[in-house]
């Protein structure tokens, strides 16, 4: 049985408890605040980047790995004496990350490691890697591993709520005038992961339509088939997300454990403080 070691970026919004059960290597996304770097999951949380941009009134930039820290990962995998790598990466459309990761593995010149662009973000790019890292505790190769990798990317569904604007307005994606009438009238963004972007579906007023009309896409999207896995997502806001889990629960056939994951700043950033959202996966 060959050991295959998995590694991904903070981005795939994973829970410790999980890195550490399946051993997985994180390759952590920097935050920028001008010459101030700070790195996800070391110095910088979901909680202190807010604390930070309200202070500051301003939102940081977020910057890749580079190649060199992907090399770094695969030297320490191959050092632990693990014997092939499957690297799964965020989505390319949105990232520098997967192409940096890819650099790394050419600078390495080593054709067991595999670089694998999730094409997705937060828990479902998160998916991906738990999914591996299942099937290489279970003895399977690459050659059976990537093939459901790409399998499961067309099964998996995020949808998520944001409260206010303000961030958007920060960050300008909309205007600070019509974030201020948008929060005075309670539009409230709904998002979704689509053509490897996190992008806006729809808007709602208030918080309570938002949370009905994430169950109702919940259910367009499952479609009566049975799920696999379901994964809950927030930004400080772990009781609002813990609702929508029970509304969830009330809507549809869920899994016994659910997980509960931050989104992680290199993430959160880009849509702001208080984010509630949930992904599952469908057979």
């Amino acid at each position: 049985m060959r050991k295959i070691a998995i590694i991904t970026d903070t981005n795939a919004s994973l829970p410790d408890e999980l890195i550490q059960k399946y051993h997985i290597i994180q390759v952590p996304i920097l935050i920028q605040f001008g010459e101030e770097s700070y790195t996800t999951g070391v110095d910088i949380d979901d909680e202190k980047l807010f604390e930070m941009i309200d202070d500051r009134n301003v939102l940081p930039t977020t910057a890749a790995p580079s190649p060199a820290a992907f090399e770094a990962a695969y030297r320490d995998a191959f050092d632990q004496e693990y014997e092939e790598i499957i690297c799964i990466c965020c989505s390319s459309a949105v990232s520098a990350t997967y192409n940096n990761a890819r650099l790394g593995a050419a600078a390495m010149g080593d054709d067991r490691i595999s670089v694998v662009d999730s094409l997705q973000l937060s828990l479902a790019e998160g998916f991906q890697v738990l999914a591996a890292a299942e099937m290489a505790a279970a003895g399977e190769g690459r050659s059976q591993i990537l093939p459901q990798l790409q399998a499961l990317e067309a099964r998996t569904h995020v949808f998520g709520a944001l409260p206010t604007l303000k961030y958007l307005a920060l960050g300008g994606r909309v205007g600070k005038l019509a974030a201020g009438f948008g929060d005075t009238l309670e539009i409230k963004p709904i998002l979704t992961s689509r053509n490897g972007k996190l992008d806006l579906l729809e808007k709602v007023r208030t918080w309570r339509k938002a949370k009905k009309r994430l169950i109702e896409l919940g259910l367009e999207s499952v479609g009566g088939r049975t799920i696999e896995r379901v994964g809950l997502i927030h930004v400080n806001n772990k009781p609002g997300v813990l609702e929508l889990h029970e509304l969830l629960e009330e809507a549809m056939d869920l899994p016994d454990e659910a997980i509960l994951a931050e989104f992680t700043p290199g993430l959160s950033v880009h849509t702001g403080s208080g984010v509630i959202a949930f992904g599952l996966t469908t057979k």
